[in-house]
């Protein structure tokens, strides 16, 4: 048995003002009362809440924070993840922070939320880091679960616990439980989903064991959610079998076909270059209830200019 305790703080989260203080103080009351928690996790954009205003270089003040807490309490840490002011782009960047306080790694989402966000660049590379003694972690965040292949590629890496910090203040929440789900157990790897309520999510962050069952799955409040995992059942199912059924990593490791999909073959996209540019509906174009009126900064304040005076265009 190979044992390790992790905690997803879901708490809430304000967009108007910064929300390290109270993350220092959630982690310390996490902390006094379940001493034993080794790896500590928050939601996405926690720090600042899901506004871009505050995107800061990293290394950074923030970052700095987290990594005195991190060594204060000695333990890994995950602070969810901050816009990274990258100079000409803006990144959703999430640290790894180890129980001495050093930044082990920095993930940048690879897939934002678009086209939401579309002030946020994509990010390029993986991110997997051991351990010691224990096991491989890898991590994502939010819409990057939405592909399949992202979560595949970190247990491909060896990941056995995919560390996931997400932002999910919509009606699509009971859709992302079921994906969470579906990415634990086709990956036989624990998933660590964890959400913010209030300006940075509804809650119901999961925690989903590598056989796909639901180890818990948070309410729509404030929660501190410390869970004791088991490295070696992840092993043990990628050894066997998901319940000594299917091995579904072995399978991908052993196809016949490499997915022409992925190769930018013309015959492949013709259909997905059928759907059209990547942007927002808007109001009624498709019900035939197009409103032309023109739009006037001072009926809408804070619309962008590139709507171009119509809603509808």
């Amino acid at each position: 048995m190979t044992p390790f305790a992790i905690a997803g703080i879901q708490m809430r989260i304000s967009a108007s003002h910064d929300n390290i203080a109270a993350m220092s103080h959630r982690l310390d009351i996490l902390m006094a009362r379940f001493p034993w928690v080794q790896m500590v996790l928050f939601s996405e954009l926690a720090p600042f809440g899901p506004l871009p205003g505050h995107a800061q270089p990293l290394p950074g003040p923030a970052e700095n924070a987290f990594r005195e807490m991190a060594a204060r309490h000695r333990v890994w840490l995950l602070p969810g993840s901050i816009f990274e002011d990258a100079g000409d782009r803006v990144y959703n960047t999430a640290s790894v922070i180890d129980p001495l306080g050093n930044v082990v790694g920095r993930y940048r989402k690879m897939f934002p939320f678009q086209p939401y966000e579309n002030h946020v660049a994509a990010g390029e590379h993986f991110l997997v880091f051991d351990v010691p003694d224990v096991g491989r972690f890898g991590v994502s965040i939010c819409y990057d679960m939405w592909f399949p292949e992202t979560s595949r590629t970190l247990a491909s890496m060896g990941a056995e616990v995919i560390l996931h910090p997400t932002m999910t203040d919509t009606i699509d929440r009971d859709v992302e439980l079921s994906i969470a789900r579906a990415t634990a157990v086709t990956n036989q790897c624990y998933f660590f989903d964890i959400n913010g309520v209030g300006d940075g999510g509804v809650g119901s962050s999961i925690i989903v064991g590598p056989a796909g069952y639901i180890i818990h799955q948070a309410g729509g409040g404030e929660e501190m959610i410390p869970v004791e995992i088991n490295l070696s059942r992840v092993r043990r199912e990628r050894e066997v079998g998901i319940r000594s059924l299917g091995q579904p990593l072995k399978s991908f490791r052993d196809r016949p076909v490499d997915f022409p999909v992925y190769q930018h073959l013309p015959e492949f996209e013709a259909y997905l270059n059928s759907l059209g540019p990547l942007t927002k509906p808007v109001r009624g174009s498709r019900a035939g209830l197009v409103d032309r009126q023109p739009i006037h900064d001072d009926q809408q304040p804070g619309v962008a200019a590139s709507v171009a005076g119509f809603v509808g265009e």
